[in-house]
């Protein structure tokens, strides 16, 4: 339970289905960072929820984990040029393999979430789908699951849309039924944001822009701060449209081009995780937590679109789904 409104009615669900729940919210980050998922205030709101359901509510304290498998490896990938997407490697490493362990040695049966997506059990194989609501579908993040873990998660708002959670929190009186989605890393502060975490763990260093020639165009304050596709905050000044196409912090580099040269229709995958059996041929990719999903081809390691898009930036996860059954993914190289 994140304090939000997609876990509180989860809860509510099971416990109308005859499941006995235990109530958990992860403690993942030391410091308070208001209005996330990790603040006192977060963890205050699911308790009060739990008491309104009439369910323990527990604080597994993970900070550790999370420091290791989340924030160290977020910091470092933006010092190398990267572009990482800490949420799935918190469902990775500690939603469902931390907080699964620990739900394992207690005698639980199974970890339930908020996550819009289904679980479909098929032939004797765990199936993971998109949500029914495609506007809050959240399929992406959890592309690392396989079938040991889909075998003991369920994502029982997945079946519902997000207007009928709401709907429902509301009936049952819950204080979070009209509280906002979170949508910001949850490490990371309104205040100072990426460039305080950075600044503190990294370090930030200026560099230039410079064009397909060589030729300096530009100055950033924090190369670590670039990623490629990005257009704003270059220092270029008005005239043509150009996008950061790559990022070299050690170098203090970041080139730019127009449009075109950021199009391309090829990318490889590192890292692959499939929930079943490895994906080959014609596939849909999904490079953004909520963006669009491309035609495609899969050989094994390169992905292919059948029209070319603008370059995926490093980094970045890239899940391979066939109409709304997701079949796994990894990272652009």
């Amino acid at each position: 339970m994140s304090g939000g409104v997609d876990s509180s009615v989860a809860a509510a669900l099971l416990l109308e289905a005859g499941h006995d729940v235990v109530g958990v919210t992860m403690r993942l980050w030391e410091g308070d960072v208001e209005g996330t998922c990790c603040s006192v205030a977060e963890i205050d709101d699911a308790r009060r929820v739990a008491q309104q359901l009439g369910i323990d509510h527990w604080v597994f304290r993970f900070t550790d984990d999370f420091e290791e498998r989340v924030v160290q490896p977020y910091a470092a990938a933006h010092a190398a040029g990267l572009t990482p997407n800490p949420c799935i490697e918190c469902n990775r490493h500690l939603k469902f393999d931390r907080l699964l362990r620990r739900a394992t040695q207690l005698g639980f049966d199974a970890v339930a979430t908020g996550h819009h997506a289904r679980v479909r059990s098929e032939n004797g194989r765990m199936q993971l789908l998109r949500g029914a609501d495609p506007a809050k579908d959240q399929s992406y993040v959890l592309y690392i699951l396989g079938q040991e873990q889909l075998a003991r998660c369920l994502f029982p708002v997945g079946e519902i849309t997000k207007a009928d959670v709401r709907a429902r929190a509301a009936e049952l009186g819950l204080r979070t039924a009209a509280k906002p989605d979170s949508v910001e890393v949850c490490f990371v502060t309104a205040s100072g944001g990426r460039e305080d975490l950075l600044r503190a763990r990294v370090g930030l260093r200026p560099g230039r822009v410079v064009d397909a020639t060589g030729n300096v165009v530009g100055r950033v304050d924090a190369t670590e701060l670039v990623t490629v596709g990005q257009r704003r905050g270059l220092g270029l000044g008005g005239g043509e449209r150009r996008y950061a196409l790559s990022v070299d912090p050690a170098a203090g580099t970041v080139v730019v081009g127009g449009l075109a040269d950021l199009l391309s229709d090829t990318v490889g995958l590192t890292g692959l995780t499939w929930v079943d059996a490895a994906a080959r041929g014609a596939v849909l990719a999904q490079c953004s937590a909520h963006g669009p999903a491309f035609e495609a081809e899969f050989d094994g390691g390169l992905l292919r679109f059948a029209e070319a898009h603008r370059r995926v930036a490093p980094g970045q996860s890239v899940v391979l789904y066939r109409g709304d059954e997701v079949l796994g993914g990894g990272i652009a190289a």
